[in-house]
């Protein structure tokens, strides 16, 4: 019986399953960046690297300014200086993300509804609360637990145990929700909670269409209340 959730952010509330780099390659594709696929995931890991490494993302910066700061890094690797391409992007991608954001918030208002306390635990850069105001999601979690913040990254299970305290919960009574089945959903379980995975295309095709047979799989957030609906995980 689920009494409560944690959900992954990124990847998960903010693009629907789909990996960041799959976002990025294809907004790429879309504005004909002149690059090829190898050359943009090496501007890519780049960027990440640059980021886990060196403190740039400071706590007040909104996504906006997060998503500039990647791909900015992202044409320092790639020396595509043609700068309508990067602010054509920053544009696209930040509109795509303030719809796909609203549309999970309102899966999450109706888990609140149903009593279900959440907690957000993620992966990164320290001003996650920044962007979760930016987006609307002020009030919905219990509390927010940062890689970032806490010193604990994906996938040591230990972050997922945090959360689990958060809610005053035994692993057992609570499921994690999240897009990557590394990162989120093999750990997750590691940790002793129950699993859904949101299903979408992954870094790789491997992490897409792996098979997951502690957990359960869905192609979209609003199935999770489906689920409920049908006694499937409460």
């Amino acid at each position: 019986m689920t009494a409560g959730y944690i959900f992954d952010y990124g990847g998960t509330l903010d693009t629907g399953g789909q990996h960041w780099g799959q976002v990025l390659w294809h907004a790429y594709e879309r504005h004909q960046v002149p690059v090829t696929e190898v050359q943009f995931r090496e501007a890519y890991v780049y960027a990440e690297r640059t980021l886990g490494r060196n403190p740039v993302i400071r706590p007040d910066f909104t996504f906006r300014q997060t998503l500039e700061t990647k791909l900015r890094l992202q044409q320092e690797y790639l020396k595509v200086e043609n700068e309508k391409y990067w602010q054509t992007i920053l544009d696209d991608l930040y509109e795509r993300t303030m719809t796909m954001t609203a549309q999970s918030r309102e899966v999450l208002l109706q888990l609140k509804d149903h009593g279900l306390p959440m907690v957000l635990v993620s992966n990164f850069y320290g001003n996650m609360h920044t962007v979760l105001h930016e987006f609307g999601f002020d009030g919905l979690f219990h509390k927010v637990i940062e890689s970032a913040v806490v010193g604990i990254r994906k996938p040591d299970p230990r972050i997922f145990l945090l959360g689990v305290e958060a809610l005053g919960l035994k692993p057992e009574e609570v499921t994690v929700v999240g897009d990557s089945l590394d990162k989120d959903i093999m750990p997750a379980h590691e940790a002793g909670c129950q699993t859904i995975w949101l299903r979408g295309e992954g870094w790789t095709s491997a992490s897409h269409n792996g098979d997951c047979p502690y957990c359960e799989t869905i192609n979209a957030l609003d199935e999770i209340l489906e689920m409920i609906k049908t006694k499937k995980t409460i």
